[in-house]
């Protein structure tokens, strides 16, 4: 497993290099519609199965959207400015950073721990977080998550616990893709919000693995019920799941921009 974290850290920093090529406003329309594609595979995890267009009319303030779907517009645009979020604060770009993910030069980046998983939990629902992020006061009882969560009363405890384990020694010196992925199974076996846990944990992880350089890891809506279950066990199931999204990620961006730099070179020949 070991040597597979390491290729794809080495297929990264291939693909970094051959986006260096590119103008900005090339890759960043690249990035843009890789986030439509995040979105969409995110809300399918969550039951709610978006198209293209409802994506783009919940995005774009200039589209007029069907008013009867307003609540879940303001649901998809609020994460799409955490998507946003991630991406800009995700990073450290031309900073150096050490193993744990410390700046070691250049200004204090946000930390990896209880107060970001709040942050994340906050932007996705405004209305909870005025009320200082109460967690969970029963067990949900139609839930799309199956696996083992937290009794109420045992949240705070086991929030604490997280917020320690992010801040240890034990966390910094685990290899980037496998602390990301970790993180995000803890928070949530806790499930410690109702609404938004899922997409709270997801953010998690791929804040992460923006931090240290990589594409963000996009479960695709196929891989759901497989997703459900890796949750279940605390082993290299999900692991796997998300190596091999990470993988098609790399895979995918790496034609695009090989494809549209072929297309160059037979423009300019």
């Amino acid at each position: 497993m070991d040597a597979k974290l390491f290729e794809l850290d080495s297929r990264m920093e291939v693909l970094r290099e051959k986006l260096t090529k590119f103008p900005p406003a090339v890759t960043k329309d690249y990035r843009d519609r890789l986030d439509v594609s995040w979105l969409f595979h995110d809300n399918a995890l969550e039951g709610v199965v978006l198209s293209y267009s409802e994506l783009k009319a919940a995005i774009d303030q200039r589209i007029i959207s069907d008013v009867t779907l307003i609540p879940m517009y303001e649901e998809v645009r609020l994460h799409k400015q955490a998507l946003d979020w991630v991406r800009e604060v995700g990073p450290l770009a031309d900073k150096t950073v050490d193993k744990s993910g410390k700046v070691v030069t250049g200004k204090k980046p946000v930390d990896v721990d209880l107060e970001l998983v709040r942050k994340l939990y906050a932007m996705l629902t405004p209305e909870a977080a005025a009320k200082g992020h109460p967690y969970r006061k029963e067990n949900p009882l139609h839930r799309l998550y199956y696996h083992e969560i937290a009794a109420p009363d045992k949240i705070a405890p086991k929030m604490k616990k997280l917020g320690e384990w992010l801040e240890s020694d034990e966390f910094k010196d685990l290899h980037p893709i496998r602390r990301a992925t970790k993180a995000h199974f803890k928070l949530l076996t806790i499930y410690p919000w109702t609404k938004n846990s899922g997409k709270v944990a997801r953010l998690l992880m791929n804040f992460i693995l923006l931090r240290h350089g990589h594409l963000p890891a996009v479960v695709h809506s196929i891989e759901r019920q497989r997703y459900y279950e890796a949750l279940r066990f605390d082993n290299e199931t999900l692991l796997n799941l998300i190596l091999e999204s990470m993988d098609n990620s790399i895979e995918t961006t790496s034609r695009f921009f090989t494809e549209l730099d072929g297309l160059r070179i037979r423009r300019a020949s």
